[in-house]
């Protein structure tokens, strides 16, 4: 019988399906649930069902990369979608991973009916034709190759001398279109060409896996004439050249045919890397990637409050420097993280709205030039390559850094002035501003006190509690949250400064400003 698994994050779903046809009348039987993406994952590769009934919306993983995992791990069962959402995007990333039915919820017995029985139409077709086909048919040798490269080949028993396979090495090379909108459309094959360099295809097989195209290279000599074809990249092909289409990765060299799957799971995951490579970059290798040193890194989500921090630093001390190390230190952390290229974008833009939200909050008054919120994340995440976003955040800060400028500042220390009177409000302290604006703390508390006539802790508070007297000569704020206002988390404390420099409490000034409010 074949078997059913079902996966939903709401039980009373899954109950519900359950009891919505009689499974058994149509030849199925449920062999498994689970209520998260996690657990459907795990259950769909232990029990290996017929037809996985998914939802998209799941906790931990989502019911999307639950099919692509599944895929990935050899899963070719059938799918249908499960969903609130009708919109037609879902159905198309779902389609790319051979799924099916979408079916929108609530579920129609007569849709589910109708989806149900022609997978397992199809099943039987397939069944029947395997029945009939496979004892007698041979595996062809892209076939066997393909076992091999997802190491389900039984070495042992293979003959690779009979097959063409004999060598002392292997690589394997995966190749796209240069396009990246559209990779799979290949005006060139990239064995074509290489076969064309080379005078013949004797030394290596093409094939197709995991919808990626490959070469198999056959020996040392094949893998040397790959090293002096990748030359032609070392200068930037002609543009429309036949080199010109194509983007190429290639993994390690081994000397096992058991060792096949290691070289081409190097090449796919270059391929997947594109985001990572240089403008005009043709070609990747095993070399360029981090995880064959072990050194990749989980993506850590609190670093983008730190960088961010950063840069909001770098930008309002207008220390144009700092602010391109800064880019180039994020560049070079997320080349070096383990996660999908949609954690990456999510990441950087939640850097440039944190900027963007502070600088607006600090210079209200200053025509900005930032984009909206959706033109942001809408560029970030139509980019094809890291250096293109790097580029728009330099670009993007320089704009700003022009605006909040101020021309008529002829020196550092005027600068660290209007720092300091749009920032009063945070925990100002001289060991982060002398950073910021590259100077030694000793030396910076110095040149400050010298020039402004006193030291740096005693402005602060002066421009504090200027500000203060301004909040507090309007009614709709307690004297504990213009403390806080301010820059003092410390209501006593504030009370303390506030007496000093004016020399009565804030209460009192208050009243004499003739400003009515709550008891305080």
């Amino acid at each position: 019988m074949e078997t059913l698994y079902i996966a939903d994050d709401e039980k009373i779903i899954r109950d519900g399906l359950k009891y919505i046809l009689d499974w058994e009348k149509l030849g199925l039987m449920i062999c498994g649930e689970a209520g998260n993406g996690d657990d459907a994952l795990s259950g769909i590769l232990s029990s290996n069902p017929t037809i996985t009934m998914m939802d998209i919306k799941m906790p931990g993983l989502s019911g999307l990369e639950v099919i692509r995992r599944a895929r990935e791990k050899g899963y070719t069962g059938r799918f249908i979608i499960l969903s609130g959402y009708s919109d037609f995007a879902y159905a198309k990333e779902a389609m790319k991973y051979d799924v099916n039915f979408y079916l929108t919820k609530p579920i129609e017995e007569s849709e589910l009916t109708k989806a149900v029985t022609e997978i397992l139409s199809a099943v039987m077709e397939e069944r029947s034709i395997e029945s009939r086909n496979e004892i007698l048919r041979k595996k062809s040798k892209r076939e066997i190759i393909k076992d091999i490269v997802s190491e389900k080949a039984d070495f042992e028993d293979l003959n690779l001398k009979e097959l063409g396979l004999d060598a002392n090495a292997y690589r394997i090379v995966a190749y796209e279109s240069f396009d990246v909108t559209d990779p799979s459309s290949l005006p060139y094959q990239f064995s074509d060409l290489f076969m064309a360099a080379n005078k013949g295809d004797e030394f290596f097989e093409q094939f197709e896996y995991r919808h990626i195209n490959c070469l198999l290279l056959k020996g040392s000599l094949a893998i040397e004439k790959l090293k002096r074809f990748v030359a032609h990249y070392d200068d930037e092909p002609e543009k429309g050249s036949p080199l010109d289409t194509l983007f190429i990765a290639y993994g390690c060299e081994v000397s096992g045919i058991s060792e096949i799957s290691k070289s081409f799971d190097q090449a796919r995951l270059l391929i997947h890397r594109r985001f990572f490579c240089n403008q005009g970059q043709h070609v990747l290798g095993f070399e360029d990637l981090p995880s064959v040193q072990n050194n990749l890194v989980k993506l850590e989500k609190d670093r983008a409050n730190v960088y961010a921090k950063n840069i909001i630093g770098y930008i309002q001390a207008f220390n144009r420097r700092k602010v391109a190390e800064e880019l180039y230190a994020l560049e070079d952390y997320l080349y070096h993280v383990s996660a999908d290229i949609s954690a990456v974008k999510i990441f950087l833009t939640d850097i440039c709205l944190q900027i963007k939200e502070n600088i607006t909050h600090n210079y209200p008054t200053a025509e900005l030039p930032f984009e909206s919120n959706t033109e942001i994340m809408g560029f970030i995440e139509t980019r094809n390559y890291l250096y293109e976003i790097i580029g728009y955040f330099s670009n993007e800060f320089e704009k700003v850094m022009s605006c909040i400028g101020n021309s008529s500042r002829d020196s550092v220390m005027d600068d660290i002035l209007y720092y300091i009177d749009h920032n009063y409000h945070t925990n100002l302290r001289l060991e982060t501003i002398s950073s910021l604006f590259g100077y030694n703390s000793s030396y910076l508390g110095k040149i400050f006190n010298k020039t402004v006539g006193e030291n740096f802790n005693t402005y602060a508070d002066k421009v504090r509690i200027a500000k203060a007297r301004e909040l507090l000569e309007q009614k709709d704020l307690k004297v504990y949250e213009i403390a806080e206002r301010v820059g003092y988390k410390n209501v006593d404390y504030f009370h303390k400064k506030f007496r000093k420099y004016v020399g009565q409490s804030p209460a009192e000034y208050r009243k004499t400003m003739n400003v009515e409010t709550e008891e305080e």
